[in-house]
């Protein structure tokens, strides 16, 4: 995902990384005669798409930005159930927005919170102040991490940092790696879930040792937690435990709690306020935020709730999508992790990516049902990939109910490939 506007970027991104001769769908509607280009071609598939999505009768997950701003506004409707609307409206970070940086100080165990825009600005203001601190620019992370890759190198180009790559394989990084490390590095950043390699967690135990790792490295521990909200289940910890292993944490607002926007860095107190410092000279620091601020209260009170219930079912789906590929006979295929460690997994196809995303459009357009609401990529030529998310709408599908959607899917799915 998974900061970035990534949430509703996200199929824009995953798209502009079709590679390798790889085509974005050639049934786009085109006028006689029309010279499209690549980049226009994405446009509107992606506008297919996302009509798709939102006028499919069932969906395992429709992402909130797609809405219209009246169905975007209604989020603000449960407001005065976690907050007073009788107070004054916040101005550059009090009130309401003090209010939510208490809240997340508290689920994360942590002495204080400051509320950003954006996760990237969080992000980096937390490494350059370690950096501070520790007096090495060096930050030792996963070269998928999303800093290197979806954040146009602004830890080097803007803090000034210098990222180390502990390692590039789709995996989490193990504590021999860290310890291998062949330079000095002031913080270890961790992406939990890493993102871009499945949404991947480590087991409680290796996160305990890769922490470990870091601090007999003399290194802090910076956790980037955009979906840390739901790796409960996985970690079989509460959240305040886990997020207690780092010295800060990173959270984002939009991606798993359903938010308008924002993030949030928790760590001690004093560290916090230099953030503050650092947010206002990186002109974060907003006039009025309240209905960003608004729609994260909102969201930690409805969705941070259901999260473990959206990641058990997860596992239900990604088990069905399994069975129905095997009982289509498709040659290859595999849903990744095979017991998805979040709510949100990968599917990998043996197929062309425009060739896989003109089936999954038809099959939403045709049948009402869309089993995949994102868009897919390439990362090597014949082999498309996607990111499944199962949220509240997906919970009433049974294993039955995704069989049988898979089964419609892979039957367009053949039709593209073999015409």
């Amino acid at each position: 995902m998974s900061d970035t506007a990534e949430q509703d970027a996200r199929d824009a991104r995953f798209e502009d990384r079709v590679s390798d001769g790889e085509r974005v769908s050639d049934d786009e509607p085109v006028s006689e005669g029309e010279q499209v280009s690549d980049d226009e071609r994405r446009k509107r598939l992606r506008e297919r798409r996302a009509a798709a999505c939102r006028s499919a009768k069932r969906v395992l997950a429709r992402p909130g930005f797609l809405g219209t701003l009246r169905e975007r506004l209604a989020l603000l409707d449960g407001a005065r159930e976690v907050y007073d609307l009788d107070e004054a409206s916040d101005m550059y970070g009090n009130g309401v927005v003090e209010a939510l940086e208490d809240k997340v100080a508290g689920l994360l165990g942590k002495e204080a919170a400051a509320f950003f825009p954006t996760g990237t600005m969080a992000q980096q203001v937390a490494l350059r102040c370690w950096a501070g601190r520790t007096g090495v620019p060096a930050v030792a992370l996963h070269a998928l991490a999303h800093p290197e890759v979806h954040e146009r190198h602004a830890l080097s180009e803007v803090a000034g940092l210098r990222p180390v790559h502990v390692t590039s394989e789709p995996r989490q990084p193990t504590p021999e790696e860290v310890c291998a490390l062949d330079e000095p590095f002031g913080t270890l950043m961790l992406e939990l879930p890493l993102r871009d390699a499945g949404f991947l967690l480590p087991t409680w135990e290796e996160l305990v040792e890769l922490v470990d790792a870091a601090r007999r490295r003399d290194a802090t521990v910076h956790f980037d937690g955009a979906r840390l909200w739901e790796s409960t289940v996985h970690f079989g910890r509460p959240l305040d435990e886990i997020a207690d292993l780092a010295d800060t944490v990173y959270v984002s607002f939009y991606k798993s709690v359903a938010g308008y926007g924002g993030a949030a860095l928790a760590g001690p107190r004093d560290l916090v306020e230099e953030a503050k410092a650092w947010r206002h000279r990186y002109g974060g620091n907003v006039f009025q935020q309240f209905p960003t601020a608004l729609s994260a209260l909102v969201g930690l009170e409805r969705e941070l709730p259901r999260l473990p219930e959206y990641v058990r079912h997860a596992r239900v789906v990604a088990a069905a999508l399994r069975e129905g590929f095997a009982a289509a006979g498709l040659p290859w295929s595999r849903v990744h992790p095979a017991e998805p460690h979040t709510h949100e997994f990968q599917v990998w196809l043996p197929y062309g990516a425009d060739a896989v995303a003109r089936a999954a459009i038809r099959t939403a357009e045709e049948t009402g049902t869309m089993l995949f609401a994102g868009g897919w990529d390439a990362p090597v030529p014949g082999l498309a990939r996607t990111e499944v998310s199962v949220r509240a709408e997906g919970l009433g599908w049974t294993a039955e109910d995704v069989r049988a959607a898979v089964a419609d899917f892979t039957a367009r799915l053949h039709e593209e490939t073999d015409g």
